[in-house]
């Protein structure tokens, strides 16, 4: 009996989220990311935790080859701004590479979509950030 109570809290424990330590601000994170993908690399630029019940984590992303056919040479190598909830990071990264960074400057995406959120307009990603990717990079493509 003990060594089936052994093996089931054993299991629970491997079920948490290998990230429940905090996420802060300035941290860099490895993260599963698309095929082809893998230097690419999430920042946490910033963090509200007064707008709704749970932290909204804003991000940076770079090392990405996005298809866009609105940009120059059709590749974009970062999303500038991703809203994101702690379960989408919980889910998405695999190791902290830094801390302390001086975030990117998400300045400019983060005030429309603050803006847009305030009227009710705008949310938070909760898939995964490979997901959040391939949504937007699809977005981008889809026929008009």
């Amino acid at each position: 009996m003990l060594r089936t109570f052994a093996v089931v809290l054993l299991l629970q424990l491997l079920a948490v989220p290998a990230m429940a330590a905090s996420f802060e601000v300035g941290q860099v994170w490895s993260y599963r990311t698309r095929p082809g993908e893998d230097a690419s690399r999430l920042y946490i630029a910033r963090i509200d935790r007064d707008l709704s019940a749970k932290a909204i984590f804003h991000l940076y992303i770079d090392g990405l080859t996005l298809k866009n056919p609105l940009v120059e040479g059709e590749v974009q190598d970062h999303l500038p701004h991703v809203p994101v909830s702690r379960e989408t990071l919980e889910a998405s990264v695999i190791a902290l590479q830094a801390e302390n960074v001086l975030p990117p400057d998400i300045s400019e995406g983060y005030v429309l979509w603050r803006e847009a959120f305030e009227q009710g307009r705008a949310g938070v990603f909760t898939l995964s950030v490979q997901e959040i990717v391939q949504y937007i990079e699809d977005a981008f493509n889809k026929p008009k």
